[in-house]
């Protein structure tokens, strides 16, 4: 199996490849608008999967007025199935801080098992975000 390494984003590069990942998968195969697809950048901790040290996917999280959010995971779809998601989330909840009380996401419905391994609950009616149906999921 090829080594997986999940980075915290510190330079410009790393986060052009992130950048790089989310365009494939967002905007190319989901054909998510590309100006929803960039906001709140310059406010977000990013990190980034690396598969024998190329970029094979990316998530995010940042603080916002309800808590902590997570969002942007994507993995490019010869690397799905390798756990990747899992070491992703995995990532991010151990990155947050320790007084994080209110963690939350926007699960794509295709991925809410994924969370709910990691204590998420599905929480709300199924709604459209981008054309793609999601759920407001909250860790318990």
């Amino acid at each position: 199996m090829e080594p997986l390494q999940i980075i915290k984003i510190s330079r410009q590069e790393e986060l052009e490849m992130a950048f790089a990942v989310r365009k494939i998968v967002f905007v190319e195969e989901q054909n998510c608008p590309p100006e929803l697809e960039w906001e709140n950048e310059e406010v977000s901790t990013h990190f980034l999967a690396l598969s024998n040290h190329q970029p094979c996917g990316t998530c995010r999280w940042r603080k916002t007025d309800l808590g902590y959010k997570l969002e942007r995971f994507a993995v490019l779809k010869e690397h799905r199935g390798k756990r990747i998601g899992q070491a992703l989330v995995a990532a991010v909840l151990n990155d947050l801080p320790s007084d994080a009380e209110y963690i939350y996401l926007n699960a794509q419905t295709a991925a809410l098992s994924l969370y709910a391994k990691f204590g998420f609950t599905a929480v709300g009616d199924e709604f459209d975000e981008a054309g793609i149906k999601h759920f407001k999921m909250v860790k318990k």
